[in-house]
């Protein structure tokens, strides 16, 4: 009686045994599956690159508070990555920059570069600034880095009166943008007014020369995804009045008819 009491716990202990002994066993397979001997695993090596401690604007000069380092694996370094920290102090940047991205050689200006306008203007071209008031500068919506259409309206013949609006420079990079105070208005008085640099070949400087100076300037924002240059042919008064009026009625004009009647023939006019 005593020992059919005792039965269930007997076969519990037998049934922790077996799956104590199974649980080796499966371990012991596992073990046996690894890497065979004499294999070393190698784990990823790393190497410190410096990176961007916060956001960064393009132009600005870098300070050792605006730059850190941190571990990159070395199969995923970017070419022309930084890796001693020290070196860019007092580097200029040419590019916006977001937290922790790799500060790299195509993205720092020259050596010589000492910030500002200068260092952010391509070898080959240059900076011209040009004043716009607050309409013309697209309501200060015109940041640096957006890209431009520029526009003047002038005369086609000093002294006619006779006005011409044409695009005369396309896709243009804006390098910065500003604001001064000149004397103008009522009295006198000081009003701000835009300053807004842009990069420009020597060729369209002369162009972007004449018309600030013989000519209205207005500012066209682009889309930076579109760089199609088109060709226009400028606007007159003539093309502007003429845009979205209704067609002229045509006059009915007289075609001739030939008409016989008993054997005789006649030629009379019928409208159409």
């Amino acid at each position: 009686m005593s020992l059919q009491r005792y039965k269930p716990y007997v076969f519990l202990a037998l049934a922790v045994v077996m799956a104590l002994v199974t649980s080796i066993g499966i371990y012991s397979w596992l073990k046996s599956q690894g890497a065979p001997e004499g294999v070393a695993v190698v784990e990823s090596e790393v190497r410190m690159i410096a990176v961007a401690a916060a956001d960064l604007s393009w132009g600005t000069t870098l300070t050792p508070e605006m730059i850190e380092q941190i571990p990159f694996p070395v199969d995923k370094v970017p070419q022309g990555y930084v890796s001693d920290a020290t070196i860019l102090k007092d580097r200029v940047i040419v590019a916006d920059m977001k937290h922790n991205e790799p500060f790299l050689e195509s993205k720092l200006a020259a050596l010589s570069a000492v910030g500002g306008i200068a260092s952010v203007t391509s070898p080959d071209k240059r900076a011209m600034a040009v004043k716009v008031d607050e309409v013309v500068g697209v309501a200060g919506f015109i940041k640096p880095n957006d890209r431009v259409d520029v526009m003047v309206t002038m005369e086609t013949t000093p002294g006619n009166r006779m006005f011409h609006s044409k695009i005369i420079l396309q896709n243009i990079r804006v390098l910065a943008s500003g604001t001064e105070m000149v004397r103008g208005g009522k009295e006198g008085e000081a009003k701000p007014v835009s300053v807004i640099a842009l990069e420009v070949t020597v060729d369209e400087a002369e162009k972007l020369s004449l018309a600030s100076t013989q000519g209205s300037l207005r500012l066209a924002l682009r889309n930076p995804v579109n760089t199609e240059s088109v060709l226009t042919k400028g606007a007159t008064p003539q093309s502007v009045f003429s845009s979205y009026r209704p067609a002229e009625p045509q006059e009915p004009r007289e075609e001739p008819v030939e008409v016989i009647r008993g054997g005789q023939r006649s030629i009379q006019k019928s409208k159409s």
